[in-house]
């Protein structure tokens, strides 16, 4: 079976289940993959009819299962993703004597891979996606880009290959689609094309209802969803984002992130994005791997760097019971230190104690709990003290 057909058979478990707004997205970015315009046609008609409420939900399964159907005709060509498209090593930066350094950093990262950026404020997650945006200039090591199958680059296939979204974003003028209209015309899209693919990104996005307003008219989190797909429509192939969830609430966070790595794990346009987010959890859910950064230095969530965690189980619980309760839950459970840190408690257990041990013992104990977490192999250890 090919990727292409394996990722239309989850499409239709998505449908089948009616996960309808999770499948449609799905599915709208396996239209995308097959670069046809008649289907892009067609997927454009559908979400028409679903933002207009002229079909109901079952039409519309049964129809997206119809197009579902049609693309299974199609053949998609999958980009290669064996050779890394960033490669730093031990870059540094410093702003001076005894003032903020940055790194050594080493870093190498694949289309198609989603890297998480996290760490306090002012330990170097901006400056560091500067530098690989080659807007910032480093002190030493070296970082190289294998864009597509060229051995060399330009300027140009740097500023077209590579996009860089800064927290704050320019303000832009004219409609939203007409913006996104001639970000294609610049880029030697047949004219005929511009309307499918600009339309097709703006349902990808959930900005249909929101296509006919101006800058001023749209709340700070469809900007970003501008920003994102008026970058995507250019098929960059690096991706790096400063805090683009920082103006989105919880749900909106969660989609967000979730439609980039569908569309980074694109077959025919794969692209390698890296975000910096202070949103630790849902960044670790969709990210291959999760860089943090403290004072400058680097550490990700593959890598141990202390003998204290590699034998230890580091479970982070909020509960609203007394310390004394929390702690006589976990006696029995060779408990090594119970932290009360920024309003959580962070429980350490030997290697051999289980989390569903601790998740037994805090249910047995009628602990009230408003969540509980395993932080062992989570970049939130080190937060914690």
């Amino acid at each position: 079976m090919s990727p292409f057909q394996h990722k239309l058979n989850e499409i239709a478990v998505f449908f089948h289940n009616k996960d309808t707004h999770f499948g449609f997205r799905k599915l709208l970015d396996a239209v995308a993959d097959t670069q046809d315009m008649k289907l892009y046609h067609k997927a454009i008609q559908l979400t028409d009819k679903k933002e207009n409420s002229l079909i109901s939900e079952e039409e519309l399964i049964t129809e997206s299962l119809q197009l579902l159907t049609e693309l299974t005709n199609v053949s998609v060509t999958e980009t290669s993703r064996s050779v890394p498209i960033i490669t730093a090593k031990n870059i540094t930066k410093s702003y001076g004597l005894k003032r903020f350094s940055l790194g050594p950093i080493s870093l190498s990262i694949q289309k198609g891979e989603v890297y998480g950026l996290v760490g306090e404020n002012g330990n170097g997650k901006t400056t560091l996606l500067r530098i690989l945006a080659s807007e910032l200039s480093y002190d030493s090591g070296t970082i190289r880009f294998q864009f597509s199958a060229d051995t060399e680059f330009d300027s140009y296939d740097l500023r077209t290959k590579l996009v860089y979204i800064p927290q704050r974003t320019d303000t832009w003028y004219g409609s939203l689609q007409d913006n996104l209209k001639f970000v294609l015309s610049n880029y030697r899209i047949p004219s005929e094309e511009i309307d499918s693919r600009v339309l097709l990104m703006i349902a990808r996005f959930g900005l249909w209802n929101y296509k006919h307003l101006k800058w001023s008219e749209l709340s700070s989190g469809y900007k970003m969803r501008f920003e994102l797909a008026r970058t995507l429509l250019r098929k960059p192939e690096v991706l790096l984002l400063d805090e683009p969830l920082a103006n989105l609430d919880v749900l909106a966070q969660q989609l967000i992130l979730e439609d980039l790595k569908s569309i980074c794990d694109s077959l025919s346009n794969p692209v390698a994005l890296i975000l910096s987010s202070q949103q630790l959890y849902e960044v670790e859910k969709i990210s291959d791997k999760v860089i943090y950064l403290k004072n400058g230095k680097y550490t990700d969530n593959s890598q141990k760097n202390d003998e204290l965690f590699d034998n230890q189980l580091i479970v982070e619980i909020d509960s609203s019971d007394s310390r004394e309760a929390v702690q006589k839950a976990l006696e029995n459970l060779q408990l090594e230190k119970l932290v009360y840190n920024g309003g959580v408690y962070i429980a350490y257990f030997p290697s051999t104690v289980s989390f569903s041990q601790v998740l037994k013992s805090i249910g047995s104990a009628q602990v009230t709990t408003i969540y509980i977490r395993n932080i062992s192999v989570s970049t939130r250890r080190f937060f914690v003290s």
